[in-house]
């Protein structure tokens, strides 16, 4: 959008599988009401999540839109462009990645300051129990750039070693607020789970 796209319509995955290579897993139906938020129209399609074949649910989601191009958020997986692309190849339309290879640490820091979130799944050496939940702040960008350091970690979680969920953006004209959640971890991962939310115009 601030390239001077007009995005007309949001699509989600919703997989079964958690460990889908191509799509985001934890708390993605909320989706629905951050799109809301954004007054801009979603659809939710579902997806066994099984890799390669789950490409053929991304085909046909996108098959008959009526657009010029496809935005996706790839950063550095040259697996998930490189097959967006190729689809994308094949339907006719552009593949748009307004972040693809930016610097890391440049975006954490203005995605800490831009938007509110909160991490909800962990699965990297260095990041325990206590993370799930926490702000998405500068604090915790300067303490992920640290633990790049050490272990490698992705300060914006794109090799998968953690995900995150927006409650409050510019574009937003209203705010996620989570009413009930909870913690499911398991050995070295976890997620936190939001089991109930709602959108509120409260600062």
């Amino acid at each position: 959008m601030q390239q001077g796209h007009e995005v007309t319509q949001l699509i989600s995955f919703q997989s079964e599988n958690p460990s889908s290579y191509m799509f985001h897993h934890p708390n993605i139906g909320l989706t629905a009401l951050q799109a809301k938020a954004a007054g801009i129209p979603h659809r939710l399609v579902k997806t066994k999540g099984e890799k390669e074949l789950e490409l053929d649910d991304v085909r046909s989601a996108l098959s008959g839109l009526k657009v010029d191009g496809i935005v996706s958020g790839a950063i550095a997986s040259d697996y998930q462009k490189s097959r967006v692309d190729a689809i994308c190849a094949e339907l006719g339309f552009k593949s748009i990645a307004p972040l693809w290879h930016i610097d890391q640490v440049m975006l954490a820091k203005e995605e800490a300051v831009a938007m509110d979130s909160i991490i909800v799944s962990v699965s990297a050496e260095g990041l325990g129990k206590e993370w799930l939940g926490r702000k998405y702040d500068a604090k915790c960008v300067d303490e992920l750039i640290k633990l790049n350091t050490k272990y490698g970690v992705s300060v914006v979680g794109e090799g998968g070693e953690f995900e995150t969920l927006v409650l409050n953006a510019p574009f937003f004209n209203a705010r996620l607020t989570i009413q009930k959640a909870g913690i499911a971890w398991r050995g070295t991962s976890g997620i936190f789970k939001v089991l109930s939310a709602s959108l509120s115009t409260t600062p």
